[in-house]
């Protein structure tokens, strides 16, 4: 067997105490499986806090966070600060991915690209559909309420299905539901406005720093500083023109090149002179030594797309931090029973969740392909995507949003946030154990 140079190099650098003891933390940390556990758990933990001490728990999330910078001092609450500052980089990771499949992975065809974009329409409008037949006649401003799709839970219950999820189907899920929580964006601007409604200006500079962030990556210009400034006044245009700021992280991820740099004839020829180095050829002196190594340095890093190494950086972050943080304040539902339940409400919401997501997805999705407007990949069945669709019933955080938009504080919205946990809690249970069993079946 060949012995290469990075195995010579492992000999010589033997494993110290410290790293057999954190090399297994390091595989657990890598497993999607203990980000979903991770989630889970911090759900459970926000019930059980919003139920035992409501007020501390609202008042916890709701306190003030202060920045000042010279003369300039901003505010917000930890709850804002979670939802729409640190959800924006959930986003971005989450659009950092989409771009990786579009570029040279599932979505690379077009006809596959524009399944999950119609299938997210099917199911927001089966949904809503459904919940306007089940609702009271004076309840139906509730309609947008089960059109939404919760990615970061739907994620979570996919991490801990593990392989028995297909890529293909992941991906498709989670395309779906940005399309899906874009389309919610659209209802609550539409069926819910704001007094204030949108600022047209600040989303028109939000647009045109996109722009340029695409026209300086295409132009070569990768500074970092440069980059990262044009996201914060991208996201701080979002903030201000009223549409929700996780967008912004979607299309920053998306602007993202997923190419490499370097080629492989060029990273050849890196390899090559490196090997001529190793192998004692010509006496090199100190300068071009120095020269090799950078060119080296530089090769390794820029063989690999800036998408796929910010990806790999932001990931872990996203998995055990911001996404149980998110779960911890925004899960804390409190289960109000004393004062009655408007069952028709409760009933209309939990089942347009669980019965109206898989079914207007799998419709429309069913209907595209074979219209022929839309490619299903060969990474999974039909019965599969009926296994995602059930996880789309999912519909937690934006559904709690637009039910505050919806009703008044009282009994309705209370029983409109029961038939959420109610629903959600389904879609989730009944999901994961389809697609366990459908997972099983396959292997046999």
């Amino acid at each position: 067997m060949k012995v290469t140079s990075s195995d010579r190099l492992e000999k010589l650098l033997p494993d110290s105490p410290i790293q057999k003891i954190t090399t297994p933390i390091e595989r657990l940390l890598r497993m999607e499986m203990t980000g979903g556990i991770v989630l889970i758990v911090m759900t459970i933990a926000a019930l059980l806090w919003a139920n035992l001490s409501p007020e501390s728990y609202k008042h916890f999330f709701h306190q003030a966070v202060s920045l000042t910078i010279g003369s300039w001092t901003g505010s917000a609450d930890l709850h804002w600060i979670i939802n729409d500052a640190l959800m924006t980089l959930f986003f971005f990771v989450v659009g950092l991915e989409v771009k990786g499949e579009i570029t040279y992975g599932e979505l690379k065809d077009p006809k596959a690209a524009s399944l999950p974009i119609i299938a997210a329409a099917g199911g927001m409008l089966a949904p809503a559909l459904i919940f306007l037949a089940l609702c009271p006649p004076d309840a139906t401003r509730g309609w947008g309420i089960p059109t939404a799709t919760d990615i970061a839970f739907v994620v979570g219950c996919m991490a801990l299905l593990g392989k028995k999820v297909p890529h293909a189907l992941r991906v498709m899920i989670l395309t779906l539901a940005i399309a899906d929580d874009i389309g919610a964006i659209l209802v609550i601007a539409i069926g819910y406005p704001s007094g204030d409604g949108v600022a047209f200006t600040a989303l028109g500079v939000a647009f045109a720093c996109l722009v340029l962030i695409n026209a300086l990556f295409r132009l070569g210009v990768r500074s970092f500083m440069i980059h990262l400034v044009l996201g914060i006044v991208v996201w701080a245009a979002f903030v201000k023109s009223g549409v929700h700021p996780t967008i912004a992280g979607v299309l920053l991820g998306l602007s993202i090149p997923a190419k490499s740099i370097v080629g492989s004839e060029t990273l050849a020829n890196y390899t090559a002179r490196i090997g001529n180095f190793l192998q004692g050829g010509p006496a090199i002196d100190s300068h071009q030594k120095f020269e090799i190594f950078n060119t080296l340095k530089r090769g390794a890093r820029e063989s690999l797309p800036l998408q796929e190494r910010l990806y790999k950086t932001l990931n872990p972050w996203v998995n055990y931090l911001i996404m149980p943080v998110f779960a911890l304040a925004n899960a804390g539902v409190e289960i109000k029973l004393g004062g009655g339940i408007e069952v028709p409400v409760l009933i209309a919401v939990a089942i347009a969740l669980i019965v109206g997501k898989p079914i207007g997805i799998f419709i429309f999705s069913f209907l595209a392909v074979k219209i022929g407007i839309s490619k299903r990949p060969s990474g999974y069945s039909w019965g599969t995507l009926l296994g995602g669709g059930m996880l789309a019933g999912i519909g937690f955080t934006m559904a709690l949003f637009v039910s505050s938009l919806a009703f008044e504080p009282g009994l309705r919205q209370d029983s409109a946030k029961l038939g959420i946990l109610l629903g959600s809690i389904s879609a989730a249970i009944i999901g994961t154990l389809y697609l366990s069993i459908l997972g099983k079946c396959k292997k046999k």
